[in-house]
């Protein structure tokens, strides 16, 4: 892709103590562009997006967005410019409803932010947006159960949909299909595909089935190093991604995903 990416992540390193989690890591996600981050266990993909995120500070290195150095802005300061993120294990208000969740995560765009929950929860600006949200991630019909009850797929789908409610430019996904049981890993997948045409993705997923199918680009981190990055075509054929991670199970992933 051509152009001033959305992201630009420039000699990105994190260190924790003598371990070296993430080691001089370029990297672009453009506008309107999936970009997948693969690779094994202890490869640094969620200090990545924990780093983007703005939940964890870099040893050294720069993270632009939109043309701006974000580096030094906290999380929720990246949120209000455009920046989401899901996480590998769900993060939700167990004992609010999955209305009220996405209520609490609508706050602060449509202005609420000092409001007592209460009032806000009776604005029908509010309401109607959150419900929009629901039935966007398709759970208009469990609105009123709280999250706790929820099953595993629902709740991932709660989280997406909070994540959606700030409007976001760019969304960071950690493991979204992780967890995810076979009857529900479809309708996962198919909601991410709709979200990809509302904003760019950058997704960290072990779900090859996934990657092939959501991805426009690709980027193979091995010990905290990008050892390859490229199309998804590229990236099937790459010898070293096959020798140090995808191996034997990249033929049959690539038949599956293009099936």
């Amino acid at each position: 892709m051509t152009g001033t990416p959305l992201l630009a992540v420039e000699g990105l390193s994190k260190r924790f103590g003598g371990v070296v989690a993430i080691d001089q890591l370029d990297l672009a996600v453009h506008a309107g562009e999936a970009h997948a981050v693969i690779g094994p266990n202890g490869a640094g993909k969620t200090t990545l997006i924990a780093q983007l995120a703005g939940e964890v500070r870099p040893s050294a290195g720069r993270i632009w967005f939109a043309g701006r150095d974000i580096t030094p802005l906290p999380a929720h300061a990246r949120v209000r410019i455009g920046l989401a993120r899901s996480f590998q294990v769900t993060s939700l208000l167990a004992s609010f409803s999955a209305l009220e969740n996405v209520q609490v995560a609508l706050r602060p765009r449509l202005g609420h932010s000092f409001r007592p929950f209460c009032d806000a929860a009776r604005d029908r600006a509010l309401n109607r947006r959150a419900a929009a949200l629901l039935a966007e991630v398709g759970l208009a019909e469990r609105a009123t159960i709280p999250a706790a009850e929820l099953a595993h797929g629902e709740q991932r789908q709660l989280e997406l949909a909070m994540a959606l409610a700030g409007g976001p430019r760019l969304m960071l996904l950690d493991e979204p299909m992780a967890g995810v049981g076979h009857d529900e890993s479809q309708r996962m997948l198919d909601l991410l595909l709709r979200i990809r045409r509302e904003c760019a993705l950058l997704l960290v997923e072990h779900d090859m089935d996934a990657v092939f199918r959501i991805a426009d680009r690709i980027t193979v981190l091995v010990g905290g190093r990008v050892l390859a990055s490229g199309t998804p075509e590229a990236i099937r054929t790459d010898p070293r991604v096959r020798a140090a991670y995808l191996g034997g199970s990249l033929e049959q992933t690539a038949g599956e995903a293009s099936e």
